[in-house]
């Protein structure tokens, strides 16, 4: 018998019963249905991003931009910096178009999958997510947790990602009509606390005796990954420009690479390859080292060098800010950016 056949659901569901997590935007079993805005909120932030990591930016956000209708209002520039460090800065250009979206339609998320995927934003997972856990309607809720438990329970041996249609649709037949959130949740849960990448612990698992990976002897390879490219390694420059205890900043376009944030000049890197372009005053320079950082498609070798010169009339003000040093973890600089002011500020011997 495989395990569509068997009582997957109120086997989970009576472990998260006794084992949910605890998080800040979850609502325990057997409460009232949390608020949309906060499942939203973690949904995108958890995107790409661990717990630990998001705990606390989440707690951040709803202190400032406690409703969907305040965060709607904020500055794009203030919410920008405010997601600094959470990376895939895309995602936080879209929570502030939905979150305007929402507040145009009265403040209220829709409550069904297919008008949640009308948001600015939402994929099918965040959709379903959203649908199942704050509006308790059926949705097939597939993250990587769920893939791998997925995968395992059913021995789904198709390398990644070919198989992901065969695990959502092994996932529709195990999925509640009831409790359906509760279900999407305690999947991530197995997933997280349970069944992990690596050393599963078999024994603790509610559904063991359901496994057809276990079964076969070797659920740990499981879902089997297709052999990882190597990443392009690209080379770029930023440049430090520092005046009467203040470094200019620039903020980048909308669009693109770490769109819409604060930064230090550079040469055009994002633009799809190595950096050309000059930098934003004429000499003197010098080189103060480089800092590495991975991206998804790519890592970068950012070359980092100092202005020694004392002409800065041709900075444009419209193009720049000059931006305190002793201010400068409120700029809110994306992660590579901030590793460059550090290493910058090691290397004229300023406080890092």
């Amino acid at each position: 018998m495989d395990a569509s056949s068997k009582p997957v659901s109120p086997l989970l569901l009576d472990w998260y019963d006794s084992h949910a997590r605890v998080l800040p935007w979850r609502a325990p079993p057997g409460a009232p249905l949390p608020d949309p805005y906060r499942v939203w909120l973690s949904e995108v932030m958890l995107q790409q991003t661990t717990v630990a990591a998001v705990k606390s930016y989440f707690a951040e956000f709803t202190r400032r931009w406690p409703t969907v209708r305040d965060l709607a209002a904020a500055d794009e520039g203030e919410v920008m910096a405010a997601w600094a460090g959470l990376g895939y800065y895309a995602r936080a250009r879209n929570l502030l178009a939905c979150a305007r979206e929402v507040a145009a339609r009265g403040g209220a998320f829709p409550d069904t999958e297919a008008e949640l995927r009308a948001l600015p934003g939402l994929g099918a997972y965040t959709a379903a997510a959203v649908a199942a856990i704050a509006f308790g309607r059926r949705a097939v809720v597939v993250d990587a947790n769920v893939e791998r438990v997925v995968a395992r329970l059913f021995d789904l041996r198709t390398p990644l990602p070919g198989v992901r249609p065969a695990i959502r649709a092994a996932a529709e037949t195990i999925t509640p009509d009831q409790r359906a959130g509760d279900f999407a949740q305690a999947m991530m849960d197995l997933g997280a606390t349970i069944c992990t990448s690596r050393n599963p612990r078999c024994l603790l698992c509610p559904l063991s005796a359901l496994c057809e990976a276990r079964a076969a002897g070797d659920p740990e390879a499981l879902p089997v990954k297709a052999p990882k490219k190597a990443k392009l390694q690209r080379q770029g420059r930023a440049f430090w420009i520092e005046r009467d205890d203040a470094v200019w900043l620039v903020r980048r376009p909308g669009r693109g690479m770490l769109g819409g944030m604060r930064a230090l000049p550079d040469d055009g890197w994002h633009a799809g390859s190595d950096g050309t372009a000059p930098p934003p005053l004429a000499g003197p320079w010098e080189a103060a080292g480089s800092v590495s950082h991975g991206f998804t498609h790519f890592g970068l070798d950012l070359h980092l060098a100092l202005y020694l010169g004392a002409d800065w009339a041709s900075l444009g003000g419209d193009e720049g800010e000059w931006w305190p040093l002793d201010r400068l973890e409120e700029a809110g600089l994306p992660t590579l950016f901030a590793k460059a002011a550090r290493r910058a500020l090691a290397a004229t011997g300023e406080d890092a």
